[in-house]
């Protein structure tokens, strides 16, 4: 009896240092899971040497998951897709990358470096090439769409398909608003170039955010306010002149951009903001010229679509994204 005690007793000690040491390691294996979701949904905040430029951009998602490049335009920077990025890192892997001359990228002086978009392209190619992305879909934004598209233009093997938010390749799509602007494309003019400098100044960005769009207290302030700390940096206004300038060039390259669409038929997904003054509605039925199968899809705002429809836009691009070879 004595004996049967004891072999009791023992096996309820072996036991209960057996049972916390299971619970111990389970929870220790659940921790490092969650732990490692956590380490891929941060978003990291790096630089590279791309092109022999500096370049800032934005990293977050499954490093094994298909890739989403993110293309910002004028005047902001990456920052324009903090609220998107959370959205898509769960299953891919995004990067956001600022243009030179943008956000927290390098602004070269003018005089080592001319502000075209084929130049702010070939930084990028450079990027892509730095990074090493082998297929990646694309998301283009106003002056991120001409940037993009050249990178299509030369890398279309690399391609799934590209999400274009107000990123505009058709002349139906230039509105009134460009008039002061084809002026200085046609003269060449200092006082035509002067009268668009109040492209750069405060009331300007507060009219790109803000026309259009239904609820104003959905506009954060900190983007317009960003935005023009960048560009009350000395130079910038030049430099983004130059740009405005060489925005000719991209029309002229609209029949190559159309060519390809027609040529690779790329999967597509065009999302607008409806009340945009710069690029109409019409330049988004205009892909379906090109690209009979695309997606179009309009939401009741303006130019910046994302600060008042990240979530919906959002959702429309996890969707699309399921329909992309990887």
């Amino acid at each position: 009896m004595k004996n049967n005690i004891n072999t009791i007793i023992w096996v309820v000690t072996i036991l209960s240092a057996l049972i916390p040491n299971s619970y111990m390691m389970a929870q220790s294996n659940n921790s490092l899971v969650n732990h490692t979701e956590n380490v891929e949904r941060q978003i990291y905040y790096r630089k590279v040497n791309a092109g022999g430029r500096e370049i800032f951009y934005r990293e977050s998602g499954p490093l094994e998951a298909p890739v989403i490049l993110l293309l910002h335009g004028y005047p902001t920077s990456s920052h324009m897709f903090r609220n998107l990025i959370p959205i898509l890192n769960e299953k891919y892997h995004v990067i956001a990358p600022d243009l030179t001359g943008f956000g927290f990228s390098e602004s070269p002086d003018r005089s080592e470096f001319k502000y075209t978009f084929d130049n702010l392209a070939n930084v990028m190619q450079g990027f892509i090439d730095e990074l090493k992305l082998k297929r990646f879909a694309i998301y283009v934004f106003d002056y991120g769409a001409p940037t993009g598209y050249r990178l299509m233009l030369a890398n279309p093997e690399k391609i799934t398909g590209f999400i274009s938010q107000n990123g505009n390749a058709y002349a139906e799509g230039l509105g009134s608003a460009w008039d002061a602007v084809k002026k200085y494309w046609a003269s060449n003019a200092v006082e035509d170039r002067n009268a668009l400098r109040g492209f750069v100044k405060e009331q300007e960005l507060r009219f790109q955010y803000f026309t259009g769009v239904i609820d104003p207290e959905l506009i954060a302030p900190e983007t317009f306010t960003l935005d023009q700390y960048f560009l009350d940096r000395p130079e910038s206004d030049e430099k983004q002149l130059d740009l405005i300038g060489d925005y000719k060039n991209n029309v002229e390259l609209y029949p190559k951009f159309h060519e390809y669409f027609r040529k690779y038929l790329p999967k597509a997904l065009i999302v607008w903001g409806n009340k945009d003054p710069y690029f109409l509605p019409a330049g988004a039925e205009a892909y379906k010229k090109d690209i009979p199968d695309a997606t179009v899809k309009f939401y009741d705002t303006g130019h910046f679509a994302l600060e008042t429809h990240v979530r919906e836009i959002g959702n429309d691009i996890l969707n699309f994204m399921e329909t992309l070879p990887h």
